[in-house]
């Protein structure tokens, strides 16, 4: 009978830790707000004009949340000389139309290599190199702090994410340090911290920031399986995970900083057959994993591969663009 009741009294805790884990997780939106995030370097090597891809984005699809990038390998070429060119023209074409940004910065941003590194580091020393990524970022914080279109920063990129990217190790002292720094310069605006959704906890990433964003990958080529295969991680284990997190701190608010809608490929994109593209991002793919992210009730969900859907919406295959359009309207 003892026996009985400790494993009833077992099974009721977990229930009841769940419950609570789930209780934690918050309601599910009325609707999933979409957005996109927006490489330049990554449209440029698609072979688009990125001007013309980035404004159909905007105009065509009528994206209005938007998460940029402020690569430190463009917007400082030579040191201490910024080039603000490129990024002022994305930022400013959003922010005409009353578009909600979160900037990117960091060292690690989105897009391979992960790292986006000016070539004139490469002789510094580590502490060298650190002095002048506080710098860059101060500089980027000072140019747009005063855009009220641009609602948060994210400082780094999967920063926890070692096994991905072409970058040195993480300094977990060093991140700390680009997140105070930017939390000094500007205390109005929440910082982003984001992290993988099928590789990690989110414990250290979730600990950091004001916001905590989470990828969604469900259509993988698997290194280990040598072959294509589906993610099985349900939402409810995502929406779980985000639970535990806001337990540990309460309120916080989490978003799909990056779900996949683009094909995943191992010689990239222009080297890979259409036909073998589709083999991870079908429009069936496609309109599964959106239903699927949406279970976790995280809003808003930024897609990723806006960039492929104009790409290949050139190749005679407009339906990718056409679903993201209706979701982003729906």
């Amino acid at each position: 009978m003892k026996r009985l009741l400790k494993i009833f009294a077992w099974v009721l805790g977990v229930v009841l830790a769940i419950w609570l884990i789930t209780l934690n997780a918050g309601p599910k939106p009325p609707k999933i707000d979409y957005g996109v995030t927006f490489s330049e370097p990554y449209a440029k090597s698609l072979g688009l004009d990125w001007k013309q891809a980035y404004l159909a984005a905007l105009d065509d699809l009528k994206v209005r949340h938007l998460r940029l990038s402020a690569y430190w390998d463009e917007v400082e070429k030579q040191k201490d000389v910024y080039d603000w060119t490129d990024l002022d023209f994305q930022v400013n074409e959003a922010s005409s139309r009353n578009g909600q940004i979160v900037l990117a910065l960091g060292r690690r941003l989105p897009r391979w290599p992960e790292c986006h590194d000016p070539q004139w580091i490469g002789k510094l020393s580590q502490d060298e190199e650190q002095t002048n990524q506080l710098s860059y970022l101060e500089a980027v914080v000072k140019h747009y702090q005063n855009n009220p279109h641009i609602v948060m920063w994210q400082v780094e990129n999967e920063a926890f994410l070692s096994t991905f990217g072409i970058c040195p190790k993480l300094d977990v002292a060093f991140l700390d340090k680009e997140i105070a720094l930017v939390k000094q310069l500007d205390p109005s605006r929440p910082i982003l911290i984001t992290d993988s959704g099928e590789l990690d906890y989110w414990f250290s990433a979730g600990n950091r920031g004001d916001v905590f964003g989470t990828t969604f990958y469900r259509y993988v080529f698997s290194d280990v399986l040598k072959r294509y295969w589906t993610n099985p991680i349900p939402a409810w284990l995502y929406r779980l995970k985000g639970g535990v997190l806001r337990l540990l701190h309460p309120g916080k608010q989490i978003v799909i900083i990056e779900l996949e809608a683009e094909p995943w490929t191992t010689k990239g994109i222009l080297s890979t057959p259409i036909d073998e593209q589709f083999k991870t991002m079908s429009l069936d793919h496609f309109n599964t994993i959106t239903k699927v992210a949406a279970g976790t009730g995280f809003s808003p969900q930024y897609l990723w591969g806006v960039e492929w859907w104009y790409w290949v919406k050139t190749q005679g295959h407009p339906e990718f663009w056409e679903a993201a359009k209706k979701l982003v309207n729906n």
